[in-house]
């Protein structure tokens, strides 16, 4: 298995070399060259860490024994609250609706599953390459904490972690800024979750400062997150029948990785009927849907702050898709999202894009209502961003009642305390990992939306070379 980067600048490449670029040199995000067929038949059956294994094998095989492999695969879940690690809870035994619960890792959210391995990947490869990395993130609230807790104390790595300062939540802030480890760095930027993702990609597109201090990536632009989030939907739609039953999938999403790990599942071969893409007011993607314009508008504060994105890196890895893989349109298609703020899809491009999703909003009042109604009909207490897909799941389901609906649990709700008291009265319990966070001393440094000032604070904290 080689890679690719989406704008075409680079062919050939291995996986670890993927995952330590994260991002590739011209800019684009790197994609396999194919797509593995799953054998559902020789896959281990009902245990995760081992469906983990045979499904992500293809993908580094390459680099790794596979004992070696596994072993880490092993040591990334082995620390989950739940034995299951992805767990599905059934919502409606009528409806057929079906909650997969990725809460259960460090953080209380679905980019622990990810990440887990991400950082014993990173050590490993590092430790064998007898060198160091600086890495570099950007988070609107939970890709922050599950780095953190990914990354804390490994050998080699420096982790300098963005938020937009203020438009997090304050159990989101607190379970990155009261991590007191030598080896992470939280930085609250004057600004947008998007204004902290341009700064990281400028400082990979910045060569000189790239090559010296080494960076590399925890986002969701690094594959390696993906490949490790394709591993839910096999197991899920494993768990309810596949590859005999096919299943749909409803979404939450605002940077795209994790409903575009659902379409590589589906290229993959497991039988996802319906993949519906699910945003909140921030609705760049559900408006492309539509409209077949991507176009940003201003970011709004919601009570899905992790959804709280205008520009969804993710989907650049679709529109190369769409663009029958063809890397100059891409680029230049991406070239004039970024200069103007807006692009149009030609008729035939968002026409596949309208056949391989469906897609739908809420608002923050809906949100609430969405939670409401899951409480009182299940006793089930479901966070923000999962209610955001229960309730567009729910709307944009097509009729057939045999394909049974999975919807992404992607939080824990104690993470969201108000909204869940907005919505029921009461708060959710609390959880052993968020127990005593309040009080704590932060560890935090303001700094303003400047790439220069940003770069500055990085090279002063970075491991010398």
């Amino acid at each position: 298995m080689r890679y690719r980067s989406t704008r075409g600048g680079a062919t050939g490449v291995q996986f670890v070399d993927v995952m330590l670029q994260g991002m590739a040199p011209d800019g684009g995000l790197y994609v396999p060259e194919s797509y593995p067929t799953l054998q559902f038949d020789s896959m281990g059956s009902g245990d995760y860490t081992r469906t983990a294994t045979d499904v992500m094998w293809p993908f580094v095989e390459e680099n790794y024994e596979r004992d070696e492999f596994a072993e880490m695969v092993s040591e990334a879940y082995a620390e989950f609250d739940h034995p299951q690690i992805a767990p599905l809870r059934e919502l409606d035994p009528a409806a057929r609706e079906w909650l997969l619960e990725l809460f259960w890792g460090p953080s209380l959210a679905f980019k622990d599953i990810a990440l887990q391995l991400l950082g014993r990947l990173l050590e490993h490869e590092l430790s064998r390459r007898s060198t160091t990395a600086t890495v570099v993130g950007a988070t609107s609230g939970d890709t922050g904490s599950a780095a953190i807790e990914a990354v804390r104390g490994r050998a080699g790595i420096e982790l300098f972690m963005l938020h937009p300062e203020g438009r997090v939540s304050t159990i989101q802030r607190l379970q990155m800024t009261t991590v007191d480890e030598p080896n992470i760095h939280n930085i609250a930027i004057e600004g947008t979750f998007d204004d902290c993702q341009d700064l990281v990609k400028a400082m990979f597109a910045d060569e000189a400062f790239r090559a010296r201090y080494r960076l590399g990536t925890v986002n969701s632009i690094n594959w390696a997150r993906v490949m490790a989030q394709v591993v839910y939907y096999v197991s899920s739609a494993r768990a309810l029948g596949a590859p005999e039953q096919a299943v749909a999938f409803s979404v939450p999403t605002g940077n795209f990785g994790n409903i575009y790990a659902g379409h590589v599942a589906r290229a993959m071969g497991v039988p996802i009927d319906q993949l519906i893409l699910a945003t909140n007011v921030n609705d760049i993607l559900s408006r492309a849907y539509d409209s077949g314009v991507v176009e940003v508008h201003q970011v709004v504060a919601s009570q899905s702050p992790a959804m709280d994105i205008q520009v969804s890196s993710n989907f650049e890895r679709l529109l190369f898709e769409l663009f029958d893989r063809d890397g100059s349109k891409t680029a230049a298609f991406l070239e004039e999202f970024r200069s103007t703020g807006r692009a149009a899809l030609s008729g035939p491009v968002h026409e596949r894009f309208r056949r391989l999703f469906d897609a739908g909003r809420l608002t923050d009042s809906e949100t609430r209502n969405v939670i409401s109604e899951v409480y009182k009909e299940s006793g089930l207490v479901i966070d923000p961003h999962t209610a955001v897909g229960v309730g567009v799941g729910r709307e944009r389901r097509r009729s057939d009642p045999s394909v049974p609906l999975v919807m992404l649990a992607c939080a824990h709700p104690a993470k969201f305390p108000d909204t869940v008291v907005g919505a029921l009265g009461e708060p959710p319990i609390t959880p052993h990992r968020l127990a005593g966070l309040a009080g704590l001393a932060e560890y935090v440094e303001v700094l303003p939306n400047s790439l220069e000032v940003v770069q500055e604070h990085i090279a002063a904290g970075a491991l010398s070379n």
